[in-house]
């Protein structure tokens, strides 16, 4: 398609509603000149298009589709073969359903253990992070059904995958008016190399713009993300859409390079550009240079949807199965429990284990094509199991007899299997955590169990980090995450002995909350969040602790055991032999992490710039090669506004977790002369790596401005892109009443058991701007009557009702004379 000269036979009209959703999963085509249109789906894990009423919040049931683990589960396997042949599979399944735009995989950085959506993102390192989504990206792209079934045209372009929430979307508290607060180092070094490493390495074709302002303005419009860095520093070409409901002023959005606004707003967006173009503010050939690379997309995905329907091939759930046994995390093993014993009594204990916690909630909720318990496997396998016992309701309420049940049925096994986790209500997009903890009716139970058993196996089922108080008191730790639909399979494997665990964290475990060197600034205030640790996130800042976490980033026991030994490191990279010293085969997952010369620049004590996994048979040895790459030595000059490297002495590491570093050499790296680039008085805890209680001339002097005001203030009149929390201090009766009605809802539908309900109060309500009511509500709520029930909450009720209803009329009418 020569798409400048379709682009030239368009109108204006016809240019523009291109530019917005035709509803809320599909963009808008033009027949008049076979212009496609497209339908994007969500689907980190798996496709999930929905075929009734469509909503962005997993409510309504999808079409079935293979539920893969989620990406914070296989970012624990360390293997980006493995992530792409995830991505593959996730690619012909999009085409099959005839998906243009796969809306994933996630991958902003788990700045916090608390943020409810880590599920769905990759690693607390930008490193990892990047490779992982790279690997994904590629696959999908690759994937599309046309390139793999008998008899399809070899030209088939495959459909195109989406890296999201683009950027620093690290909470959901908020996460659609709080402003991040951010330093630019830091910016660039841990919240956007690993969207970096995904665009340069996996080519993607759509990037989501996230909801929230990075320092002041919305990422849909932030010229210095989208333009600058984005399209300019990285060469990006393809499209950039909104997060749904996320777009702030369109016109803006265009001029920043956001092609396409989701969903669609009944044609709102639509004159806000056509009337800006008719007053000379926005120039059409902005509008056409957006259409052309809607117009590419378009085009070739479309040539990927020929196949349609094609009924998932049986493989799809094997490699579902795989992808859980390879990131199956074991962190204890005492006196080597596991594997485990076939000739002793197993009870089965704990509610995880006959429905099978294997999934997040929100709008990456898929419908798996099959579902297996953990209970079936077992009973179906060799093992001896004796009973089963729920041992505490799923949600939270405590029950003594349940417990009691529980610790009759341990008395009388000779091991204990424990499954135990977060429940779907406490992982959720759009709300966040509150505590690090387990559930206190689990906590109890376990208390209980411990008190009467010995030998007790915990298999967890969470999507993020949890505190492990109690695990002295119990043998074994096997931490599946969320495995998808054959996770119940993959782990009765590993418990088996059948596959030898490899995974390893992909995030750093901390004892306590306590210990997080975020949590003081997390979620923020009203307004605004600060990253005052600055580039310290997970194990950049443990690592310079002399305690504080229960497990390092990239820990994980194995069944056999590994060597290292004779490391050689030259300017290309480092090489070292690895040996399997035990009686099995296994696979260990080698890191490579660079400590800087700590001179004039402030850095982590290392940070991870290598890793690979490598499978050994018993006693085999293997020399294990780890490239540096433009990512090895860098830092971001802010004086230069450039990437940059210090010359000096570096210190390289090769390790089985960042705290547990087998060799080390030096390498002498030539670079810049960086010497009086900071000011060591203002910034000495960055130095120190102190982060824990940054003071706000500190923070200012890292950012290099004055901060904005975090909080919202009491009666002040509310804005557009407020959210609806901020009713708490509105001037009138009519918004303190709103804010009230929506705790009291909350607070209803959680104690009667609607958790679920209840968090989408939260999400789709409370912590939702005045304009996302506008924006998510397909046209049928105008920004004009978004605007009258603002002035309502302000104080103007009669004006605000009155500018409502007449609105609404005028405004059908306009749009009448604007389709016709």
């Amino acid at each position: 398609m020569d798409y400048k000269h379709v682009i030239k036979q368009m109108t204006l009209e016809e240019k523009v509603s291109l530019l917005s959703g035709k509803n809320f999963w599909e963009s808008q085509e033009l027949e008049r000149l076979n212009v496609p249109g497209m339908f994007l789906a969500d689907g980190p894990h798996g496709i999930r298009r929905q075929a009734a009423a469509a909503d962005h919040l997993g409510l309504n049931e999808s079409i079935p589709a293979t539920c893969y683990p989620t990406a914070a589960t296989v970012a624990n396997s360390w293997d980006v073969e493995l992530a792409q042949e995830v991505g593959t599979h996730l690619g012909r399944e999009a085409a099959s359903q005839q998906v243009n735009v796969l809306l994933g995989p996630g991958m902003n950085i788990k700045r916090n253990p608390l943020c409810g959506r880590n599920f769905e993102y990759f690693s607390e390192d930008p490193y990892l992070t990047g490779k992982m989504a790279a690997a994904y990206v590629r696959g999908i792209q690759a994937g599309g059904i046309g390139a793999h079934v008998s008899g399809a045209p070899s030209t088939s372009r495959g459909i195109a995958a989406c890296i999201k929430h683009f950027a620093v979307n690290n909470q959901e508290t908020r996460r659609m008016s709080i402003d991040v607060v951010v330093d630019e180092r830091t910016l660039r070094e841990i919240y956007l190399t690993g969207f970096e490493i995904a665009v340069r390495e996996g080519r993607p074709r759509v990037v989501m713009s996230s909801y929230n302002k990075v320092n002041g303005e919305y990422t849909n419009e932030n010229m210095h993300l989208l333009r600058e860095i984005l399209r300019e520093e990285w060469g990006f070409q393809g499209c950039v859409v909104t997060d749904w409901g996320g777009g702030n002023e369109r016109v803006r959005g265009l001029l920043a390079g956001n092609e396409l606004e989701m969903p669609g707003t009944g044609g709102e967006s639509n004159r806000e550009v056509l009337e800006a173009v008719r007053r000379g503010e926005l120039e059409e050939a902005v509008v056409d240079e957006a259409l052309e690379r809607l117009l590419a997309l378009a085009d070739e995905t479309s040539q990927a949807l020929v196949w349609k329907n094609q009924k998932i091939p049986r493989d799809h759930h094997q490699t579902a199965c795989k992808a859980a046994e390879e990131s199956i995390v074991l962190l204890k093993n005492q006196d080597t429990i596991l594997p485990l014993d076939t000739s002793k009594t197993l009870a089965v204990i704990g509610d995880f284990a006959q429905t099978p916690r294997y999934q997040g909630a929100g709008s990456s909720r898929v419908n798996p094509t099959q579902l297996e318990s953990a209970l079936d496997r077992l009973e179906s396998s060799e093992l001896r199991i004796i009973g089963y016992e729920p041992g505490f309701h799923r949600f939270g309420k405590k029950s003594s007899d349940l417990v009691e049940r529980a610790c009759g049925l341990a008395a009388q096994a000779d091991t204990v299997l424990l499954y135990l986790g977060l429940d779907e209500v406490s992982e959720a997009e759009g709300v966040d955590r509150t505590s690090l903890a387990l559930p206190e009716n689990q906590l109890d139970l376990l208390e209980a169990l411990v008190g009467v058993h010995s030998r007790i196996v915990v298999i967890l089922s969470c999507g993020s980090v949890i505190e492990m108080p109690w695990i002295d008191g119990v043998s074994a730790v096997v931490h599946g995450y969320l495995g998808g639909q054959a996770g119940a399979q993959a782990m009765v494997r590993v418990l088996l002995g059948l596959v030898n665990p490899s995974g390893k964290l992909a995030e750093t475990y901390p004892k306590t909350y306590l210990d997080v060197p975020s949590g003081a600034n997390f979620p923020g205030g009203q307004a605004t969040v600060e990253y005052r640790e600055g580039p310290y996130v997970g194990y950049r800042y443990f690592d310079r602790q002399p305690g504080g976490i229960q497990f390092p980033f990239g820990f994980g026991l194995s069944y056999t055991s590994f060597e290292y030994h004779d490391l050689r490191v030259d300017s290309r990279g480092a090489r070292f032999t690895l040996r399997n010293t035990g009686a099995l085969a296994g696979k260990e997952v080698v890191q490579l992490y660079i400590q800087g010369p700590g001179q004039a620049v402030y850095r982590p004590e290392k940070e991870l710039k290598g890793f690979t996994k490598v499978h050994l048979e018993p006693g085999e040895s293997r020399e294990v090669h780890l490239a540096f790459d433009a990512y090895s030595f860098r830092f971001f000059n802010l004086k230069k506004n450039a990437w940059d490297v210090e010359s000096g002495m570096y210190t390289i590491f090769i390790g089985a977790s960042s705290r547990d570093i087998r060799l080390q050499a030096s390498l002498s790296v030539q670079g810049s002369d960086c010497g009086n680039l900071y000011d060591l008085r203002s910034l000495e805890p960055y130095f120190t790596g102190e982060v824990e209680n940054i003071e706000e001339p500190t923070f200012a002097a890292l950012v290099g401005r004055p901060l904005p005001e975090t909080h919202w203030g009491n009666r002040i009149p509310m804005g557009y892109n407020d959210p609806l929390a901020r009713t708490k201090y509105a001037r009138g009766w009519f918004g303190r009443l709103t804010h009230s009605l929506i705790i009291f809802t909350h607070w209803l539908l959680w104690k009667i058991g609607q958790r679920d309900t209840a968090n989408l109060i939260m999400m789709s309500f409370y912590n939702m701007p005045f304009r996302g009511i506008a924006k998510m509500m397909g046209g049928m709520v105008s920004r004009r009557m978004a605007e009258g029930f603002l002035m309502m909450v302000n104080g103007h009720f009669f004006k605000g009702f009155t500018r409502l209803i007449t609105k609404e009329k005028q405004e059908k009418e306009v749009e009448y004379e604007y389709r016709t």
